[in-house]
């Protein structure tokens, strides 16, 4: 499909084409749950995305650390079109080659001797993983200890544990067992885990919270703390893991083994899917009838997640998401404007400073054709897929650097 014909057979629409910044609109078929949307896409290709009019865009977001091998990326899109010939979708009763081949290599991923639940989100990992410390955990034993700041996703026990008191409010009562400390603070989490805490739950970078990282010697008091407790410790990597942050998932910077990991995103690079992973002895306390979904390890979702997995093994993901966060930083920390940036491979946070706001910067980006996140109220995210070209990261600081000032 051509860029012209694309935005002309969209446009040619006039409801299609006033939804464009006005969720709000009475015509909307949409909830409003979401902003306005301020551009609607049309189509993409690695980095680019063009819209409506035709427009051509460098997509520094990725969906929110999604489509970290490009939008539309050839191989993955030949494994789904192939698999949606073949075979979608079998219930439970049954397994697939497919989904059986995908767990192999996520547990190789993540060292082996594990098992793997996939679900379509990762709010449902999340949940999944809730439920799963609970069952360990046994009677009396159901706390879950989170952090100040976290994201765990908007289904009611991944809001509760999500370390963001305001996004709690409109939905009171929140289920009971949820402990928030402050991210990093050994000493208050020490205080939390007692004996009724089942688990710890964490993100190696806190991605809504602002792209803060925590230190490898915490995580690792933290990895003792659980051990000496007796209390799982849980590793959110949905926005971290396959690659994003240098290394397959973010834990592994400390070189830590958790009890168990959470997962979704680029697993299926705009895919929808998910996942848990515990080491056997851990996941053998779910039995049948524990915990299910209708979708989980269909052929479709799971023939992304092979095809994935593949390719960045191919491609050494880890290696180039460390080399081009590096350019990455040292082409931001040249423009004056930018106060610091912090992160971990290609998930950053670009800094600007006391005054600044960061809406307006990305909004002023995104008109010059550069997706960005306003992440806090004075920084910016940016999580380009690990596939960009050298030549896109230059054209987009050049645009950070002429707009940030």
């Amino acid at each position: 499909m051509t860029e012209s014909g694309s935005a002309h057979t969209f446009a040619s629409s006039p409801r299609l084409t006033e939804m464009v910044g006005q969720s709000t609109n009475p015509h909307c078929p949409f909830m409003p749950v979401f902003g306005a949307p301020q551009v609607m896409f049309v189509r993409g290709e690695g980095t680019q995305l063009w819209d409506l009019d035709g427009k051509r865009y460098l997509d520094f977001l990725s969906g929110i650390s999604v489509t970290s091998l490009g939008h539309s990326h050839p191989e993955v899109a030949d494994a789904i079109a192939e698999q949606a010939h073949t075979l979608l979708h079998v219930s439970n009763f049954f397994t697939n080659p497919v989904a059986t081949r995908a767990a192999m290599l996520v547990d190789e991923l993540l060292g082996g001797g594990g098992q793997v639940f996939f679900c379509n989100s990762g709010a449902e990992a999340n949940e999944a993983g809730i439920k799963l410390a609970r069952k360990f955990g046994g009677r009396g034993r159901f706390k879950v200890v989170s952090m100040l700041g976290s994201f765990h996703g908007r289904t009611l026990a991944a809001l509760a544990a999500t370390g963001q008191p305001a996004k709690h409010e409109p939905f009171q009562p929140m289920p009971e067992g949820f402990v928030h400390v402050p991210f990093g603070d050994i000493a208050a989490l020490d205080a939390a885990v007692d004996g009724s805490v089942a688990a710890v739950l964490i993100e190696c970078v806190q991605g809504e919270g602002g792209v803060i990282p925590a230190s490898n010697e915490w995580l690792q008091q933290v990895r003792t703390l659980c051990t000496e407790r007796g209390a799982l410790m849980l590793i959110d990597e949905v926005q971290t893991g396959f690659a994003r942050t240098g290394d397959w998932f973010a834990f592994q910077h400390a070189g830590i083994r958790p009890d168990a990991v959470m997962m979704a995103k680029a697993m299926g690079n705009g895919m929808p899917v998910g996942a848990l992973w515990a080491p056997r002895d851990i996941a053998k306390v779910f039995v049948p009838g524990d915990h299910g979904s209708t979708y989980s390890g269909t052929a479709l979702a799971t023939a992304a997640v092979c095809s994935v997995i593949d390719i960045m093994r191919r491609i050494d993901a880890p290696r180039l998401a460390r080399e081009k966060g590096e350019l990455i930083t040292a082409r931001l920390q040249r423009i004056s404007a930018v106060k610091s940036v912090r992160g971990r491979g290609l998930l950053l946070g670009v800094e600007l400073g006391e005054g600044v706001d960061a809406k307006e910067k990305q909004s002023a980006l995104l008109e010059r054709g550069l997706v960005t996140n306003a992440v806090t109220a004075t920084a910016l995210r940016l999580a380009p897929p690990i596939t960009v070209s050298h030549d896109e990261i230059a054209e987009a600081m050049q645009i950070m650097g002429e707009v940030l000032v």
